[in-house]
């Protein structure tokens, strides 16, 4: 037996004595899905944090994987749009949730953003080029159970045959820096719009993006820092035609509160600035990882 099929069987024999997290009642598009029930769905989630590494698991503090994924709606079997997914630690999560009937499509930034960052020589630009080709097979190898199908494209280019086939959109700290090169070039409202496309009607986008304090001024957070007002992230979404379905504090933080030349990676994990000062380190570790919002928008249904 298939080892995904074997976890699947022992998590819903699980599931009928553990009612576990329920999530709210789906509508629209997400009442059509096949999927397997809210508690059966936290038990498979649950198991497959378990199984991830110590070093992953130590970032489940700060980043509340269970709550988030839950608080969006993520169920097996869903096609899943994940942007930016860098070295694939959301990505592991979503692989073996989804399952073999699910499909993970990465989405990765307009290759002309990548010039503007600065730190790219044109050899490095060159093989960023490729990974829209490569990233497949690589998502592919992080998960041993076999499950999710897995390909991928690049934000502004979105293929025509992607229209319409997404069950939910995750921008997950992902928006400041398409938002910090908009002047050039409307890198975030490209990428909100090939949300929009690619979604089912009802379809679900999640967000988690460092949160700006609201009396920073809006030259402040445009991004560079790494922070973005959340008024600012709402408004860009509703301009596009999503719904606001609502917030959560899951993700907050009230011990970071940056200052006026403060950026988001003074903080941990990075701690930019304090990896050769242990005393600044320590203070910044106290402080955490980023206070972020967790917004959930849907495409409308009709």
């Amino acid at each position: 037996m298939h080892q995904t099929t074997l976890i699947l069987t022992f998590l819903l024999i699980l599931s009928a004595c553990d009612s576990g997290q329920q999530s709210a009642a789906p509508t629209g598009n997400e009442a059509s899905l096949q999927t397997a029930p809210a508690a059966t769905t936290t038990n498979v989630l649950q198991g497959i944090l378990a199984s991830q590494p110590e070093a992953v698991q130590a970032r489940y503090s700060a980043r509340h994987p269970q709550e988030t994924l839950t608080f969006f709606g993520i169920v097996p079997g869903m096609t899943v749009i994940e942007a930016l997914p860098g070295s694939g630690w959301y990505s592991k999560l979503l692989l073996p949730l989804l399952g073999e009937q699910g499909q993970l499509i990465g989405a990765g930034y307009d290759l002309e953003i990548l010039a503007l960052f600065g730190f790219y020589d044109a050899a490095r630009l060159a093989e960023l080029a490729q990974w829209k080709n490569e990233w497949p097979a690589e998502a592919t190898a992080w998960d041993e159970t076999q499950g999710a199908s897995v390909s991928a494209f690049y934000f502004g280019n979105l293929p025509q045959a992607l229209h319409g086939t997404a069950d939910a959109v995750l921008f997950i700290r992902a928006l400041h820096n398409m938002a910090r090169f908009s002047e050039t070039k409307d890198f975030l409202g490209s990428a909100i719009e090939n949300a929009f496309q690619a979604l089912k009607p009802g379809g679900i986008v999640g967000i988690v993006q460092h949160a700006a304090p609201a009396d920073m001024p809006t030259t402040w957070a445009n991004g560079a820092r790494g922070y973005l007002h959340e008024t600012f992230v709402i408004e860009q979404m509703q301009a596009a035609g999503f719904e606001f379905v609502g917030s959560s504090d899951i993700n907050a933080n009230a011990r970071d509160v940056p200052g006026a030349d403060d950026v988001v990676w003074r903080l941990p994990p990075v701690l930019n600035g304090s990896k050769d000062n242990a005393e600044l380190a320590a203070t910044m570790s106290e402080i955490g990882e980023s206070n972020r919002m967790t917004l959930k928008f849907r495409k409308p249904s009709a």
